[in-house]
């Protein structure tokens, strides 16, 4: 995990994860743990903490870059972050219990939702989200449940937040996407403490790709706001679909060594 194509490979996923972090509004978990594991062999549980660690510089960049075009929703953002922090103390305790082929699998799992979900939400410029008690209380509910699968398999939880708050509370989607980095940075960063204390977190390369994912999410929020959101769903679903293929295969073939 050192040496020069080490490097050079966490310069690569950051960059990646920076561009499709701004483009979707995601903290760029779903591109840095199966790139670790898949290119330079970290195994899920490091990976996974290493990713939310680099993922809070980005979400950082990326939200404001969303804020100076107004697309975030500030107190809906505090809700989803205060359930998520305590979310996801409970998934990083979770996860070093759990052993890794099930963990991998459950990141699988994951991804089928999301792109399952992504071409179930019809993306709009024009909707308004209305804050009540009602829909308070699922947004508490969004964020704990966002901050627990943060801590368990290391994304912000972005892409599950996104097509939720457009599908489910009415939000736009560039809206949802500035409100979800919001609720990402205190999420990645309960989460990151949490797996600094199991030693489940490389911070070389956290520093790496995070500063080099920096330098791409300001460009990929532009872009958010030049392309057709209904384009940038299907894209983004047909990449979620390829990594989910290539870790449900290291799995099998884990299994079978095994």
């Amino acid at each position: 995990m050192r040496g020069p194509r080490a490097y050079a490979s966490f310069v690569g996923i950051g960059l990646a994860a920076g561009l499709l972090s701004g483009l979707f509004g995601v903290g760029g978990g779903t591109i840095i743990v199966p790139l670790l594991v898949l290119l330079l062999g970290f195994n899920q549980r490091l990976a996974a903490g290493t990713s939310l660690a680099a993922i809070v510089p980005t979400s950082i960049v990326g939200v404001t870059s969303y804020a100076l075009h107004g697309a975030v929703a500030w107190i809906p953002a505090l809700i989803l972050a205060a359930a998520a922090v305590v979310g996801a103390q409970v998934g990083t305790r979770v996860a070093t219990r759990i052993s890794q082929p099930v963990l991998r699998w459950c990141f699988v799992g994951f991804v089928v939702i999301v792109v399952v979900s992504l071409f179930l939400v019809i993306p709009s410029r024009d909707s308004q989200f209305l804050l009540s008690w009602f829909s308070g209380v699922g947004l508490v509910v969004l964020g704990f449940g966002t901050g627990v699968l943060a801590g368990l398999i290391g994304v912000g939880g972005g892409v599950i937040v996104v097509p939720i708050l457009m599908l489910l509370f009415g939000f736009n989607d560039l809206e949802a996407k500035g409100t979800s980095l919001m609720m990402i940075i205190p999420t990645a960063i309960s989460g990151t403490v949490g797996n600094l204390r199991h030693r489940n977190v490389d911070l070389l390369a956290a520093t790496i790709i995070g500063l080099s994912a920096c330098t791409m999410t300001a460009l990929g929020a532009w872009l958010a706001t030049q392309f057709d959101p209904k384009v940038g769903n299907i894209l983004f679903a047909v990449y979620l679909a390829v990594i989910g293929v290539q870790m449900g295969l290291r799995a099998v073939r884990d299994r079978r060594k095994a």
